[in-house]
């Protein structure tokens, strides 16, 4: 079997499961559900898997498979575009997949949806892997919209429910936001590149590198700046950047599973892939890059505050989520888009963990969401406990896990970097370890250490439970660790939680493993060559890393966090109650979210619905009902009356009128000619 059937297979074999699936799902036993997406999915696992190790060992492949409209002399297709790069997204977004078609049999298996579900997760991973192979812009913007849209279905999954409509309405919205600047981003490609192939259009980025455009009369900006900038618009909606984030935490209405599918691992890691994708772009423009510096250190800093505070075990994970992504985006500013990618990898496994633990939480719970109930769970889940631990450990950069190897990069890559805004950048992602250590450990001492707080039956108001009669455990019913399908993914997520970063981080960052896919101006930008030149003079081998990580300041500010929340939450609870009444102010400003939400429903919603209201009372009522319809009508009806005079019904009046009428048509024609 040639490469190139084989590389269709990868993305089709989940798009003719999720077909079959949802066609016929209904009519078929429930088990057939499953099975389908799963072999489906598992064959597209091994199937990367297979591709990995060939690229690793030097197979590249860029062909198009399919050519689709020719409009002079631009060609659009489909094709695939392989490399490490490609490989490595293709593994983990089909690895994460697995897993949580696996565990969805268990936490989905009362839903009356269930079959439903699985076709729209197998879908998802087909629109997803068609973004990451694609070689051209218009193929990655057909994977663009098609996860959005999936994304959008699967938010606004249980719909009977309006806190889900609403929330799938306003990812959707937000995402057109960013998607207009893509598209924008796209065009401007298009137009002054002549091709939408990437190769073609990187080959020609250095000519182009100090071109002016005239987007305004008399004003000239950068090409390059304004294409970056428009493309990463588009990745700010993706990966919620401020301050297009405000879909992501509302987007956990959706169920569990696909919290840790698209909202951690693979859908939101689009715009990072995008980015990293289009570093020949990018390193030309060094405004752009400051751009994504500053967005993402914000998004970084102030996202993490918000986790402080949240009670919803979700939307902590969430917060966290909108966090990491930040540090990715930081280190894409300080042209370290390997270590935004190897970030990306590494986050991908211990989120998916996180909120898949999360979930068996949940389940455990009766879904009763509210940590503040909780307690003392390792008793009753210690696979989910341990696991949680293990996640949440990889998540504060805790040297040889996971997430310390990524983290540390980002953080030394910011530090070297010299562009426009990389000094606050340092300070936010600095901080953010400290925030980060503490409300990951609050929610895991909450959830799974301390007084056991199901057995009060003064349950707080609950956000969300799928129906009224679930709330929560009654105080004799004790929580229990969920079967098999939901523990094995468990497991499985917890084993590179541990080990990747180990394994991959001298490749990935120090070695050769993006060369020639991703391009960095090692001159204008000398944080790669800065950090493998520290990394192989000072620390020689991960294991060096990590012991050299347990003298730096990260560590000291990861370890402060993690003391702090225990000694708040285990020893001194009164405490936080204590510093909440007291800083009402800024209680009240990260309840509201800083008022980003606020400030769209006032203003672009509110604005809307104005404009709209207008629109209507003046025109639909005044002009178009009042002067157009009515005002027809009452025309129609003023002619009318004096038209019915000429109607008399006598013959002789009408043989008069004919009589008139060729006369005067016979003098017009004459006067004529």
């Amino acid at each position: 079997m040639s490469m190139s059937k084989l590389l269709l297979l990868i993305p089709l074999l989940p798009l003719v499961a999720a077909t079959v699936v949802g066609l016929f799902g209904r009519k078929m036993p429930r088990h057939f559900a499953h099975v389908l997406t799963i072999v489906a999915v598992g064959m597209a696992f091994i199937l990367s898997a297979y591709v990995l190790n060939q690229t690793i060992n030097g197979f590249t492949l860029n062909e198009t498979v399919y050519r689709w409209l020719t409009s002079g002399p631009i060609q659009f297709e489909v094709g695939f575009l392989i490399d490490n790069l490609t490989a490595m997204m293709m593994v983990v977004v089909t690895f994460v997949s697995l897993m949580v078609h696996i565990y969805t049999i268990g936490y989905m298996h009362e839903d009356p949806g269930y079959s439903r579900f699985f076709s729209y997760i197998s879908l998802f991973t087909f629109a997803m892997l068609m973004l990451v192979m694609s070689n051209n812009f218009m193929q990655l913007f057909f994977g663009w919209e098609a996860v959005g849209l999936v994304s959008y279905l699967l938010i606004g999954f249980w719909y009977t429910r309006p806190t889900a409509i609403y929330a799938n309405l306003k990812a959707f919205l937000v995402n057109r936001v960013g998607d207009f600047g893509f598209l924008l981003g796209i065009g401007m490609v298009l137009y002054h590149f002549g091709s939408l192939d990437y190769a073609a259009v990187f080959e020609s980025a250095p000519r182009l590198a100090d071109a002016q455009v005239q987007l305004l009369p008399n004003v000239s900006w950068s090409l390059m700046t304004v294409t970056c900038i428009l493309l990463f618009i588009g990745a700010m909606g993706k990966s919620a950047q401020v301050p297009l984030h405000v879909w992501l935490p509302d987007s956990m209405e959706g169920p569990t599973p696909i919290s840790a599918l698209i909202h951690a691992a693979t859908m939101v890691t689009a715009g990072i892939f995008m980015v990293a994708r289009m570093s020949p772009l990018f390193e030309l423009s060094t405004t752009a890059l400051s751009t994504v510096m500053v967005i993402g250190a914000i998004t970084a800093l102030f996202m993490g505050f918000l986790g402080i505070i949240q009670n919803d075990i979700k939307r902590v994970v969430a917060y966290s989520t909108l966090s990491q992504l930040g540090y990715m985006t930081v280190a894409l500013g300080a042209s370290a888009y390997s270590v935004a990618i190897f970030h990306l990898m590494t986050h991908a496994f211990f989120k998916a963990l996180l909120f898949l633990a999360a979930g068996a939480v949940i389940m455990g719970m009766h879904h009763d969401q509210d940590i503040r109930n909780m307690g003392n769970l390792k008793k009753y889940m210690p696979v989910t406990w341990i696991t949680s631990l293990i996640g949440s450990l990889a998540l504060i950069g805790t040297p040889f896990f996971a997430g310390f190897y990524s983290k540390d990069s980002i953080i030394e890559a910011v530090k070297i970097s010299e562009i426009t805004g990389s000094g606050f950048a340092y300070f936010a992602v600095l901080a953010g370890v400290f925030v980060t250590a503490f409300y990951s450990f609050r929610l895991y001492f909450l959830v799974f250490h301390g007084k056991e707080k199901w057995r009060h039956p003064h349950h707080h108001a609950h956000e969300d439970g799928h129906d009224a009669h679930h709330h929560g455990l009654s105080p004799e019913d004790n929580p229990h660790e969920p079967s098999w399908v939901v523990k094995l993914p468990l497991i499985l997520l917890a084993i590179p939680s541990l080990m990747i970063g180990y394994i991959a981080i001298e490749p990935m960052l120090f070695g050769t493993f993006f060369n020639n896919v991703i391009v960095v101006d090692a001159n204008a930008h000398p944080a790669m060559t800065e950090l493998t030149h520290h990394y192989h003079a000072l620390l020689h081998s991960p294991a060096g890393m990590a012991l050299h990580g347990f003298m730096t300041l990260p560590f000291a500010l990861a370890l402060s966090g993690v003391l702090l929340s225990w000694f708040f939450y285990m020893k001194r609870p009164d405490i936080p109650a204590m510093i909440q009444t007291k800083c009402q102010i800024v209680y009240q400003v990260l309840e509201n979210k800083y008022g980003f939400d606020a400030f769209n429903e006032r203003f672009f919603a509110g604005g809307s619905r104005f404009i709209g209201g207008k629109l209507w009372q003046i025109g639909d009522v005044q002009l178009i009902d009042g002067a157009m319809v009515n005002g027809t009508a009452n025309l129609i009806g003023k002619i009318a009356n004096k038209v019915r005079h000429l109607q008399s019904g006598l013959i002789y009046h009408y043989a008069f009128a004919m009589i008139i009428g060729v006369f005067l048509f016979l003098t017009f024609f004459i006067k004529i000619n």
